[in-house]
């Protein structure tokens, strides 16, 4: 490396540090972007002022299970964020209905819109609406863009009105010098006929500014109707990570061609009645399914099998319904052979208690689980051989072929999970805070639990770094293909495996669910995380282990519904450990009495928001109603948090070094600065 100095740079060695020794080629490519003094001393003048910007509001959410309604919801109104914003700043002025108007337009100014247009039939009334209200959208823009520098508001702006905006946020009608030009500009965006699409501009603007950048605690699919809606916002959002959870691994799994995923994943469709987010939102094909179902089932009624919520259901959809049904025994009994397959090539999974198919008595009608004999509420197995119960049938090979070359073609599909893989992992450290969807396997006495995977021990850290290796190599293939087809069995495992960091518990049990009336059967005992989860010494001990450090650190959680209506809390650990699944997902809302739980941390501290479920976006614009929300912890900070005491400050930090190493070298002559020249187009 010293061979790559000049000679002339070494008649001043003396002046130049080590760092600058050894990494005189990073220097010069720096050199590149900044060629002189002048360009290097600019950005670090830049760099250190945003150190001293306060920090930007993370919004964290989790197991949001296809609810796409809710999800848009909460997202536009940032959990009650922007109607703070609005409170704040025209309390003195507008009462509450007007501050709910101008919320409503705010979340959703195309309906908005359309309904003040049909109300207000005179030009001139509507005109002096527009001006008034585009002179509110300002105030709020200015106050929710307030914490960024003029550069990154800068990059939010639309293209059309970037300049307009701009002016707008920067000049004010209450300078006597400038009340003429701001009110001409908004007058003359009223009489070019541009201000329904200049508010929609700016009501997406402030919705962007007010969420620096979002949390998903896994699990976006399953239960719900519109998963594929919600990626479709994702994949779209300005700034986000994703924590993936068991069922966002499943759906995975299944892109990367895993039949028992596959299998799983049009199970719970069925079982929930939402075959349309296989049909429609990803185009996979159900023919094959139906046919084999109506021929296989035509005379079993599968009423274990009906889709959840068919006790109101017109006669011709209960049609529908029960066909629906016979699909999803067909696909179940499918499943248990799969995963069979899959358990006894891998007896490192330890799983051979979901081995349950051998174990019917037909003749007593009876199953043993364990040590347990249960009674069986259904007998009717055409498929399943007693002499090979594991084995398909060649019909319900023909099914698991075409369901596999469905899924694994599907081109949404493929362009939502791959924005999984780009924004995603098993777990992320940000500014203090540890996320993970479900848990950390733990021993009894609250150490970390070695866990083998292809021979290898792991725990910890290792354990999720380990694991999210894997289902990159299912997806995108490892080194060898007896790698690749370890790693596609093993996302499967993480669905439901009993020591799987994504699911932790000892079984999952769909078999006796379905065929054994008797509760008791259904019992997951759940992994010792979620017992020793309160504990603060062991969750010190965790986020010691992923080096998460400072006064206010905190594990994030969602996988498990806290039952508030039992009065579980979700805060544990004396504040150091949050679950954030409150129910967001409709299915569990009878359990919870609340509608989820969504966590906001702005530069004074944490909010944990408690939401009572959603009516429907038609409700919100038309009536104003909001989700109402309440703030159930305020966990302020002895001081305001700035960028400086972010992820964001010490990497910023970093580059200030740099620069300032790139300064010394300049000023020693070991770069030579270069007039700076701007890239400027030809016409």
């Amino acid at each position: 490396m010293l061979a790559a100095v000049s000679l002339m740079s070494l008649t001043v060695e003396a002046l130049l540090s080590p760092y600058i020794i050894m990494d005189l080629r990073y220097l010069s490519l720096l050199s590149r972007n900044f060629p002189n003094i002048a360009t290097a001393s600019t950005e670090i003048i830049n760099l250190e002022a945003i150190l001293n910007l306060p920090k930007g509001t993370e919004h964290f959410l989790a197991d949001l299970h296809g609810e796409y309604e809710a999800f848009q919801h909460v997202l536009r109104n940032a959990s009650g964020t922007i109607k703070r914003k609005v409170r704040e700043i025209f309390n003195e002025t507008l009462g509450h209905r007007e501050q709910q108007e101008l919320c409503t337009l705010i979340y959703y100014p195309e309906r908005k819109l359309d309904l003040i247009k049909q109300e207000i039939d005179e030009s001139d009334e509507l005109g002096d609406w527009y001006f008034i209200t585009i002179n509110r959208l300002v105030r709020v823009c200015r106050s929710v863009s307030s914490k960024y520098t003029r550069s990154k508001v800068h990059k939010a702006l639309p293209d059309d009105y970037s300049y307009i905006i701009q002016e707008l946020l920067h000049e004010t009608s209450s300078d006597p010098n400038k009340q003429a030009y701001v009110d001409v500009v908004v007058r003359t965006i009223i009489s070019t006929g541009q201000a329904d699409s200049f508010i929609i501009a700016m009501c997406n603007l402030i919705q962007q500014l007010t969420i620096d950048r979002l949390h998903i605690l896994g699990d976006v699919y399953d239960r719900g109707p519109s998963p594929d809606k919600i990626m479709d916002i994702l994949c779209n959002y300005h700034d986000f990570d994703f924590q993936w959870g068991n069922h966002d691994i499943l759906w995975m799994g299944a892109a990367s061609g895993n039949d028992c995923c596959i299998a799983n994943v049009v199970r719970i469709a069925l079982r929930y009645g939402n075959q349309s987010v296989l049909e429609d939102g990803y185009g996979i094909n159900l023919l094959p399914l139906a046919t084999f179902a109506l021929e296989t089932y035509a005379d079993d009624e599968c009423e274990r099998f009906m889709p959840r919520d068919t006790d109101s259901l017109s006669p011709e959809h209960y049609r529908t319904a029960a066909l629906v049904a016979r699909m999803h025994k067909a696909i179940a009994i499918i499943q248990f052979k799969l995963e069979a397959a899959t358990i006894i090539r891998r007896p490192e999974f330890e799983m051979d208690d979901r081995l349950l198919l051998h174990r019917i008595n037909r003749a007593e009608a009876t199953v043993t689980v364990g040590d347990a004999v249960y009674p069986m509420c259904d007998m009717n197995f055409p498929t399943v051989d007693p002499d090979a119960p594991y084995a398909l049938t060649p019909d319900e090979q023909t099914v698991v072929e075409k369901l596999h070359r469905s899924f694994v073609r599907s081109e949404k599909l493929r362009r939502h999970i791959k924005c999984l893989f780009r924004n995603g992992c098993i777990y992320t450290v940000a500014n203090g805070n540890l996320l993970y969807h479900a848990s950390m396997p733990l021993n009894d006495d609250g150490t970390l639990k070695d866990i083998v995977i292809a021979g290898n021990t792991y725990h910890g850290k290792a354990l999720l770094d380990c694991v999210g290796n894997l289902i990159r190599e299912a997806y995108f293939g490892a080194d060898t293909p007896e790698q690749q087809a370890f790693a596609l069995d093993y996302v499967w495992y993480l669905w439901c495996g009993k020591n799987s960091p994504a699911f932790d518990k000892d079984k999952m049990a769909t078999f006796e669910r379905y065929f054994i009336t008797d509760k008791a059967a259904h019992t997951e005992v759940k992994g010792a995380y979620y017992r020793l989860r309160d504990d603060e010494t062991v969750v010190d001990m965790i986020l010691d282990e992923f080096g998460v450090t400072g006064q206010y650190r905190h594990i994030i959680n969602g996988h498990v519904p806290v039952k508030t209506i039992k009065g579980e809390n979700p805060i544990k650990a004396g504040g150091k450990l949050m679950v954030i699944d409150g129910g967001f997902s409709k299915a569990y809302q009878p359990e919870t009495g609340i509608a989820g739980y969504t966590l906001v941390y702005h530069s004074r501290g944490f909010q944990l928001v408690q939401h009572e479920p959603f009516t429907s976006i038609e409700n919100a614009v038309e009536l104003g109603q909001d989700i109402k929300s309440t703030v159930q912890l305020v966990e302020m900070t002895n001081h305001r948090m700035m960028v400086k005491d972010t992820d964001k400050g010490e990497e910023l930090r970093h580059q200030i070094a740099d620069l300032q190493e790139l300064l010394r070298a300049f000023r020693s002559g070991a770069i030579k600065e270069r007039a700076y020249r701007p890239i400027t187009l030809k016409s």
